[in-house]
């Protein structure tokens, strides 16, 4: 098992539309196409609480060129994207960051 953590820092001011997409649109594409959300977390005490980071389950690297190759083409994806309420507000995020974590033998997630 892969697991992808993806760190979206958002555009100040344009979290909650942010938080928004992922809750009522986003989420609706991945589960067409079969990508696995772990988990969603904000910053609540720290640094950066404009960040929003998630983390994606995939059984290997070529699972997830498929899968997210397919959801970013998506032309449904591409108009839903762009409505009002998500980027026709202006950007949401000012930069996004991606890492494929491996587990290690002793982590309880493998």
């Amino acid at each position: 098992m892969l697991y992808e953590l993806r760190i979206y820092r958002a555009t100040p001011g344009r979290m909650a539309a942010l938080n928004k997409r992922f809750e009522t649109i986003t989420l609706k594409f991945w589960e067409k196409y079969g990508i696995r959300a772990v988990g969603f977390w904000t910053v609540a005490i720290g640094e950066n609480n404009n960040d929003l980071y998630y983390l994606l389950a995939w059984e290997s690297l070529a699972e997830r060129e498929q899968k997210w190759s397919a959801f970013g083409a998506d032309p449904d994806w591409q108009k839903a994207r762009v409505q009002t309420e998500t980027e026709a507000g202006g950007p949401l995020t000012t930069s996004i960051s991606n890492s494929i974590l491996t587990p290690t033998s002793y982590s309880a997630m493998k």
